[in-house]
């Protein structure tokens, strides 16, 4: 089955919407209601968030942090900030005062995520901060308590929660058209660089689980609805070349889920492993491939009326292309801001991560934090 961009727009409408609401929370008031982002780190993520935010009509760049200021400039110029709304991270708090950032995008390592979240918390600012949460579960949650405490929104940037194909598979679950769950497997990795602050423990707090596994335990939950009670898991480092002197290379692990449903699934930074996962239910399956910024394609085979009847078929891909992803994302955390919505991926669902992925590396025998 094929769609056309016009039908496929319109499946992704509802996360698209921008209707008009009352302003909240500071967002100025006026013909221009769009949410004022500030960008922290200016990395490669950042420019994919920087380009949705272009695209965006509820979202708009209205301040940057960075370490390099010539950097700096240049990105400004390009997304008309003024340098007045450039920060350094030491004078970043000075950001309290600028009514035109409403909320901050934290594009940082992860082991800075907890600090500049809790420091924008302080000031004032909405935060929609980079996965994963954290490096340690005690973090996360004083994340949560900090956002609280200064009656600002916390969102995980967990972008595929907003990405139709991912939203039509969680319907086809929940609808029931696979059947009962009974079974999950994905995998998810690439064969990194040597130098990058992925693999060290002090940025990137572990190893390929926390950047790219995370994509499959977070899908294995969305897709089941329920959270994992079991876990089994091996790590292993094959590659003694220096990369991985402070993160493991490999990682496998299994989940069983209240339901008895189980999951498997795998992780590296020593290899191309291109992102996918299978749901296998009592009427059929469905798989979708790429965990990656665009080209989601969702293949399906189940039987409606059960074993033995003609089956159906689903073969859809997602012609949206890169930043779509982030324009979606800024949309929503933009609406929520708006219309004093709680977020549909709030600081408690990258807490619930966080805390599985604890247990994934207690049961491989590795330390976290």
């Amino acid at each position: 089955m094929s769609i056309t961009r016009r039908e496929f727009s319109r499946l992704g409408a509802l996360a698209l919407a921008a209707q008009a609401f009352p302003s909240v929370s500071g967002v100025a008031q006026g013909a221009d209601r769009r949410v004022g982002y500030c960008v922290i780190g200016l990395g490669r993520i950042a420019n994919h968030f920087l380009r949705g935010v272009a695209e965006s009509s509820t979202s708009k760049i209205t301040g940057l942090v960075s370490g390099h200021r010539g950097k700096a400039e240049r990105i400004a110029q390009q997304y008309g900030v003024p340098k007045s709304s450039i920060y350094s991270y030491e004078e970043m708090d000075r950001f309290r005062d600028n009514k035109s950032i409403d909320a901050v995008y934290v594009a940082l390592p992860n082991s800075m995520h907890a600090e500049y979240t809790i420091r924008s918390a302080k000031a004032g600012k909405h935060v929609l901060c980079e996965k994963p949460m954290s490096v340690a579960v005690s973090e996360a949650e004083a994340m949560i308590a900090a956002c609280k405490a200064n009656n600002v929104k916390l969102m995980i940037a967990y972008r595929l929660h907003y990405e139709p194909i991912t939203l039509k598979t969680i319907k086809m679950i929940r609808d029931g058209a696979i059947g009962t769950v009974q079974a999950f497997d994905s995998s998810n990795g690439f064969n990194i660089a040597p130098g990058e602050w992925r693999s060290t423990k002090a940025l990137g707090g572990g190893g390929p689980l926390m950047d790219v596994g995370i994509y499959s335990l977070n899908a294995a939950r969305y897709l089941t609805g329920e959270e994992p009670e079991r876990f089994t898991a091996v790590a292993s480092t094959i590659d003694h070349d220096g990369r991985f002197n402070d993160v493991e290379e490999n990682l496998s692990w299994t989940m069983r889920f209240p339901s008895g449903a189980v999951a498997s699934c795998s992780t590296t930074y020593g290899a191309p492993m291109p992102g996918y996962y299978k749901v296998f239910g009592s009427k059929g399956w469905l798989e979708v491939a790429s965990f990656g910024y665009q080209g989601q394609h969702l293949r399906a085979s189940y039987s409606p009326g059960g074993r033995g009847t003609p089956a159906t078929t689903v073969d859809e891909t997602n012609p949206e292309q890169d930043p779509m992803h982030f324009v979606r994302q800024a949309d929503h955390f933009s609406r929520c801001i708006l219309e004093n919505q709680t977020p549909d991926t709030p600081g408690e669902e990258g807490l619930r991560d966080m805390q599985h992925i604890q247990s994934i590396y207690r049961a491989a025998g590795i330390s976290m934090g």
